[in-house]
C-alpha cells in the first residue's frame, strides 16, 4: 500500500464520522422539534373545545332573562378574545406565548365569575343541558392541563438534545434554537372548581 493512501483513509474516516454525527444529531432535533409542534397544536385545540363549550353555556345563560348582563358580557368579550389568539407552531416567541396566555387566563376568570353567579340562579342550576356542558367545561380544563404538560416535556426533550455537548456546536451551525415552554399563572395548574353545592339555598 502507498504511504499517502494511509493518511487519505484516515481523513475520510474522520470526515464520514463527522458526517455521520452531523446527520444523526439534524435528523434527532429535526424530529424532537416538529414533535413538541404537534404537543402545541393539541394544546390550542384543547382550548378551542373550552371555548366552544363555553359559547354554548353562554347560550344557556343568555335564557335567564335576570341574570347578571355585566357577567355575561365580560365572558363574551373574553372568549372572542381568547378565540381569536392564536400562535403558529413556527413563532412560539416568548411574546406571542404571554399573548396568548393572557387571552387564556382572562377567559378563565371571567367564566369563574360566571359559575360563581350561577348558583343565585336555581332554575340554571337545575337545567340539565347547564350541567352536562360545566361537567364537560370542567373536564376540559383538566385536558388542557395535560395538553400543556406534554407541550413542556417535548419542548424540554428538544431543548436538552440541543444544549448538551458537543450538539450545542452543531444546534448553532444548524440554526435550532431553544424552544419556550408554556408558563402558566400562579394558581392555574389547578382546574377551576366548577361545581355546584346543591344543598347550599339560595
Amino acid at each position: 500500500m502507498k504511504k499517502w493512501l494511509i493518511p487519505v483513509i484516515i481523513i475520510v474516516i474522520v470526515v464520514f464520522g463527522f458526517y455521520n454525527w452531523g446527520k444523526g444529531f439534524n435528523n434527532t432535533a429535526v424530529v424532537l422539534q416538529e414533535d413538541a409542534k404537534t404537543t402545541w397544536s393539541n394544546v390550542e385545540s384543547s382550548y378551542q373545545r373550552r371555548n366552544d363549550l363555553i359559547g354554548n353555556l353562554v347560550k344557556i345563560v343568555q335564557g335567564a332573562a335576570d341574570f347578571e348582563r355585566s357577567t355575561l358580557t365580560e365572558v363574551i368579550e373574553a372568549r372572542a378574545k381568547a378565540t381569536s389568539t392564536t400562535i403558529d407552531a413556527n413563532n412560539l416567541s416568548p411574546e406571542n406565548m404571554a399573548q396568548f396566555q393572557q387571552a387564556q387566563s382572562g377567559l378563565t376568570g371571567a367564566m369563574s365569575k360566571l359559575l360563581v353567579s350561577v348558583e343565585r340562579y336555581p332554575d340554571l342550576k337545575a337545567n340539565a343541558n347547564f350541567l352536562e356542558l360545566q361537567s364537560q367545561y370542567e373536564g376540559s380544563e383538566n385536558r388542557i392541563n395535560v395538553a400543556r404538560d406534554r407541550f413542556n416535556e417535548g419542548v424540554n426533550n428538544y431543548n436538552k438534545h440541543i444544549k448538551v455537548f458537543p450538539n450545542s456546536f452543531l444546534a448553532g451551525l444548524f440554526n435550532f434554537d431553544e424552544m419556550n415552554r408554556y408558563t402558566a399563572d400562579a394558581g392555574s395548574e389547578k382546574a377551576p372548581d366548577a361545581s355546584f353545592d346543591f344543598n347550599k339555598k339560595k
